[in-house]
C-alpha cells in the first residue's frame, strides 16, 4: 500500500511540474536576473562592473529621468481624470432603459480598442500635422482655428491624451456598463419615491454599488499609462519629441537599455517603475479601504 500512497501524493506535484517550470524559466529566473542586473553597469553583453546602488542614485538624480515621470504621470493624469469619467458616462447614457440602437453604440465605442496601437499612432500622426491636417483643419473650419497649430511640437502630451482617449475610451465603458448594469434597480425606485435627486442617486446608490469595478479600472489605467511606449514611439517618428516632451519612462528604458546599451541603468529604471505602481496599488487600496469603511458605517 505505500507505494500507490507516495504516487499519489506526488501526483500534485506532477500535474503542476509544467506551470512550475514556465514560471521558473519566463518569470522567476529573468525577474532575479533583472535585480542583479539592476546592481551591475553593462559595456556590452559579456562586461559587467558591480556598481551596487548608483544606478538607482544615478536614475533618481537624472534630470531626463525626472522629465520622463512627470511626463508620464501627466498622461497617467489624462487618463483618470478625463478618460474614466468620459468612459463612466458613456456607460451612464447606454445604460438608460429604453435606448434604441444600443448595441450597435457599443460595438462603435468599443471598435478601436480593437485597432493595433502602430496603426493608432500613425493614423493621429497624420491627423496632428500643421496645415494637412485632420484636427487642424476640421477646428479651423469650425472656430478659425490656426492651421500651424504645433501638436506635435509643443503639446505631445495633450497629443497622446487624445489618440489614448479614441482607443481605450471603449473598452472602459464596458466595464462600467457591466457594473452599471448590476445595480438594484430597487434601491433607485426607493430613492425616486423619497424624493431623491438625480444626482443623490447617483452618489449615495450607484456609485459605492460600482466601487470595486471603478478600483479596478482606474488601477488598470494607470498601470498602462505608465507602461505607455509604442503611442509615443510611433507618433513621434522613434523619437522623445522636440525638448523630450514625449519622453516617458518606458522609453527612457528602452534607450538606456538598447540604444545606448547600459541594460544595467536600464535595469534599474524598470525597478524604480515597479515600486512607482506598487506604491500606486498600495494608495489606491488604502483609499478603497477608507471610503468601503465610511460607506458602511
Amino acid at each position: 500500500m505505500r507505494a500507490p500512497l507516495v504516487g499519489m501524493r506526488s501526483a500534485p506535484w506532477i500535474l503542476l511540474s509544467p506551470f512550475i517550470g514556465v514560471f521558473v524559466v519566463f518569470f522567476a529566473y529573468p525577474i532575479v536576473q533583472s535585480a542583479i542586473l539592476s546592481l551591475q553597469q553593462t559595456f556590452g553583453p559579456a562586461h559587467t562592473t558591480f556598481v551596487g546602488t548608483a544606478n538607482y542614485q544615478n536614475a533618481i538624480a537624472d534630470p531626463l529621468f525626472r522629465k520622463a515621470v512627470r511626463n508620464t504621470l501627466l498622461y497617467t493624469a489624462g487618463g483618470v481624470f478625463i478618460q474614466l469619467p468620459l468612459a463612466l458616462l458613456l456607460a451612464m447614457l447606454l445604460n438608460r432603459p429604453g435606448l434604441r440602437g444600443r448595441g450597435f453604440l457599443r460595438a462603435v465605442f468599443f471598435a478601436p480598442v480593437l485597432v493595433g496601437v502602430v496603426f493608432v499612432g500613425m493614423i493621429f500622426g497624420v491627423m496632428f500635422e500643421k496645415r494637412t491636417g485632420l484636427i487642424n483643419q476640421s477646428l479651423h473650419s469650425i472656430m478659425g482655428w490656426d492651421l500651424d497649430f504645433p501638436w506635435l511640437q509643443n503639446f505631445v502630451i495633450p497629443s497622446l491624451i487624445i489618440a489614448s482617449l479614441w482607443q481605450y475610451v471603449g473598452i472602459n465603458m464596458v466595464y462600467f456598463l457591466s457594473a452599471l448594469q448590476n445595480v438594484r434597480q430597487e434601491l433607485l425606485e426607493a430613492a425616486t419615491i423619497d424624493g431623491a435627486g438625480s444626482w443623490d442617486r447617483f452618489l449615495h446608490i450607484v456609485v459605492p454599488q460600482i466601487r470595486s469595478v471603478a478600483t479596478f479600472v482606474i488601477l488598470l489605467s494607470i498601470v498602462g499609462s505608465f507602461q505607455v511606449f509604442e503611442l509615443p514611439y510611433v507618433l513621434l517618428n522613434g523619437t522623445a519629441g522636440p525638448d523630450n516632451r514625449g519622453l516617458t519612462v518606458v522609453m527612457y528604458l528602452y534607450q538606456m537599455g538598447f540604444d545606448q546599451g547600459d541594460l544595467g541603468y536600464a535595469s534599474a529604471i524598470g525597478w524604480l517603475l515597479a515600486v512607482i505602481l506598487i506604491g500606486f496599488a498600495l494608495i489606491q487600496r488604502r483609499l478603497a479601504s477608507d471610503s468601503s469603511r465610511r460607506a458602511r458605517a
